[in-house]
């Protein structure tokens, strides 16, 4: 009976060693996260991305940046991602809507909008009111993405009207027709128009300061790899995270 009992506890005791072994298997999570991030975050992202990749050996970042509005029109059709980190409140609250983002979001940065121009301003532009001068090949976001939610808030709010050629779904495309040359100016986040470095002349707009957008993260709750995707969000909401971004001109949450 003793040996038979010593037997029987011996069985349980390897069952819950195994059964322990393979709990931590699985809570070592590997491979590939993908963020879907706004297009005004992809040199920080880069380069967060290239630390996280140094810090988890045998793990890959994949960003998708874009358009906030595309990105979160792409996760409400599907589209497989495990981090969403989008450019004002309202498109993060769309990606929210489609039931694939379910906990808390988390702020982590804010940017403003400023006014570029080609090298040497040859416009002479002085600020906001003078991009409403005739004549002038102008170029904003469109106002159903956040950029240009942003430019709509700080014109109604100065009472400045703008007609310009063209309305961009995302920032970066804005500043690509101003460094082309097929714009004059554009209205661009101060972060943009900082990684554009001498490619363009910044026209102070201190009626920016009514539109300051703040950013939010996110983890899907149908990541795959949700252990590092939530790693990455720390990364990205901590003080490494804080301090890239600041290096970059983004203010903090």
């Amino acid at each position: 009976m003793r040996l038979a009992a010593l037997a029987s506890i011996s069985a349980v005791l390897l069952v819950a060693g195994c059964g322990s072994g393979e709990s931590d298997s699985a809570s070592t999570d590997s491979g590939t996260v993908t963020v879907f991030a706004a297009a005004s975050l992809k040199q920080v992202f880069t380069g967060l991305g290239q630390q996280f990749e140094a810090a988890h050996p045998g793990s890959k970042v994949e960003f998708s940046f874009a358009g906030s509005s595309d990105l979160a029109a792409q996760i409400s059709q599907g589209a497989p991602a495990d981090i969403f980190a989008a450019a004002d409140p309202v498109t993060m609250a769309k990606a929210v809507d489609t039931g694939r983002i379910t906990e808390p979001t988390r702020n982590f940065a804010t940017n403003v909008l400023t006014i570029v121009t080609a090298p040497g301003n040859p416009k002479h532009l002085a600020g906001l009111r003078d991009l409403a001068q005739p004549g002038l090949q102008l170029v904003v976001c469109a106002p159903q993405v956040p950029c240009g939610r942003a430019t709509k808030k700080v014109t109604d709010s100065a009472g400045v009207s703008l007609a310009p050629v063209s309305e961009e779904s995302s920032v970066t495309d804005v500043l690509a027709k101003v460094t082309s040359g097929q714009a004059d100016a554009g209205v661009v986040y101060v972060t943009d128009a900082a990684s554009a470095g001498a490619k363009v002349a910044m026209v102070p707009m201190p009626e920016a300061a009514a539109a300051v957008n703040t950013y939010p993260i996110a983890v899907l709750a149908d990541s795959k790899h949700a252990q590092l995707a939530h790693d990455f969000e720390s990364l990205v909401t901590g003080p490494k995270g804080r301090e890239a971004l600041a290096g970059a001109g983004f203010g903090a949450p």
